[in-house]
């Protein structure tokens, strides 16, 4: 079940975020940053010592049955990034890839 969606930059800060209910929303939004911190602790981490490289694994971040799901919102982010007016690194604001988003939160809701 998605209740929040979020796209992350390679420099790691968020591109796009939505979640479903919004009451909820900045503890989604809270969320998503601090994931953001415990990656950024785990790269840093890796140039300052030689770290044991199974330390760097996350785990699975989706479970396997919603691979279809995942599969959808790649393709959109694809679409995205191969339209010619889109500068790479910036927010993402596309009514196509809203709707995409709201139609799989409607989904599993």
């Amino acid at each position: 079940m998605a209740v929040c969606i979020a796209v992350i930059a390679k420099e790691n800060y968020p591109l796009y975020i939505r979640s479903v209910p919004t009451e909820n929303e900045l503890k989604f939004h809270y969320t998503v940053h601090t994931s953001l911190d415990v990656v950024d602790e785990k790269i840093s981490a890796m140039g300052k010592a030689l770290v044991d490289q199974r330390e760097l694994y996350l785990g699975l971040l989706y479970p396997t049955e919603d691979y279809k799901m995942f599969r959808k919102l790649h393709n959109s982010y694809t679409d995205i990034m191969c339209n010619p007016f889109y500068n790479p690194g910036d927010r993402i604001h596309s009514r196509a890839f809203d709707s995409m988003v709201n139609s799989m939160m409607m989904q599993v809701c």
